[in-house]
């Protein structure tokens, strides 16, 4: 095992206080501080000490596949990092957003490879599935609820011109597709007074408290009206959220543990200034009623947990060490990342034995052997799932 370092991602919607607060810095920092980055993609890669300089991780692995990625993860994902961990911090709404499957990716970023980069969806040719483990109270919005109960929620606001979108939604599943498109294809000069209209009408309730917020933020913003058709989830520390290709989410606040497909695949449908592409939003969208997109951690040994997930890309495992548990060892093949949650940690693989304080993270090759975790704290351990 050896230090990673991973670059911070400055968003505008991120927070000032979490990040930092994690990694032991001044607060408030000087920009939001949205995301930080613990992995090998190209967009924003984690470093390790090399003779007194700092080198990126993905250099590392082109370099050495057989010592850091292994035999099986190279034949499965080629010299590559299959998973990135980050700490994810939101102090504001992220956009409304989906992720391509397998077959999406690959057609969408060779198709793109023909267009002006303005007009590319796709950076990378992989899908992106994501699990996200909340360290603090999270509020997220997360797949299409039962469209019946949206019509209702719509209708309540009063606005006539919003009955096609109603009636779509009367019909069942079938009809989320009409009303996602009607609603984000709505007339660019008419987009403002409907927004408007919704938020304020004089309707109380959480969804009338939602549409106000996110109109405030984003007016004139269809998105506002779509993010009215998804489940309002609020998680705990410890419960996680999964989200499968095809699902509209949005994360709305608080702080967690997010672990992806080494992706940077993001199709946006609105709350957002950058570039939406509503065509082919809709095309990879999953127009079907996600019932319950909460996960629950799942005891695997005395003081481990783990979130299962129907993907091999990445498995998270969340270690607690102490007094009743003292040492633990995780029995992992292929590459590793441990990022320090709380306390004090000492990681060995074999390779090397590392201490680890809050926010700070390791890293350790296929080669390594068995993890041994010690110490008073807890870890997050980002490793490949199985087939």
């Amino acid at each position: 095992m050896e230090l990673l370092y991973g670059p911070i991602r400055n968003y505008a919607w991120g927070s000032r206080s979490a990040i930092a607060t994690l990694q032991g810095r001044p607060v408030p920092s000087d920009e939001p501080e949205a995301e930080l980055w613990l992995g090998a993609h190209p967009g924003a890669p984690a470093s390790v000490d090399r003779d007194g300089a700092r080198v990126s991780l993905v250099d590392l692995l082109l370099a050495e596949p057989g010592h850091w990625l292994g035999e099986q993860v190279v034949d499965r994902f080629g010299t590559r990092l299959p998973f990135l961990l980050k700490v994810l911090a939101a102090d504001a709404p992220l956009s409304l957003q989906a992720h391509p499957d397998r077959d999406q990716a690959r057609a969408g970023h060779a198709a793109d490879a023909a267009r002006p980069e303005a007009q590319r969806n796709y950076v990378d040719p992989h899908h992106k599935p994501e699990l996200l483990v909340a360290l603090s109270s999270m509020e997220a919005l997360c797949g299409f609820r039962d469209p019946a109960v949206s019509a209702e929620v719509l209708a309540a606001f009063g606005v006539p011109s919003l009955e096609p979108v109603v009636t779509a939604l009367r019909t069942g599943p079938a009809g989320l597709s009409e009303a996602v498109r009607l609603l984000l294809t709505w007339p660019a000069a008419e987009r403002d007074a409907l927004v408007t209209a919704v938020a304020s009408a004089p309707v109380g309730g959480l969804d009338a408290e939602l549409a106000r917020e996110l109109s405030a933020a984003y007016p004139g913003d269809p998105g506002v009206l779509v993010a009215l058709l998804l489940n309002r989830v609020r998680i705990a520390p410890g419960e996680a959220i999964w989200m499968p290709a095809g699902n509209l989410h949005a994360y709305l606040r608080g702080t967690g543990v997010e672990i992806m497909a080494a992706s940077d695949n993001v199709l946006r449908g609105g709350l957002t200034p950058k570039r939406v592409d509503v065509d082919e939003l809709l095309r990879v969208l999953r127009f079907e009623v996600l019932h319950d997109p909460v996960v629950r951690a799942r005891e695997v040994a005395p003081g481990v947990v783990c979130w299962p997930v129907p993907v091999d890309d990445f498995a998270l495992h969340r270690v607690r060490v102490g007094v009743e548990v003292p040492e633990v060892t995780l029995p992992l093949a292929g590459p590793r990342v441990v990022l320090c949650g709380a306390g004090g940690l000492t990681v060995d693989d074999g390779t090397g034995k590392v201490a680890l304080g809050p926010g700070q993270a390791a890293v350790g090759p296929a080669a390594a052997g068995d993890l041994h975790l010690s110490g008073a704290g807890e870890a997050y351990v980002a490793s490949c799932g199985q087939r």
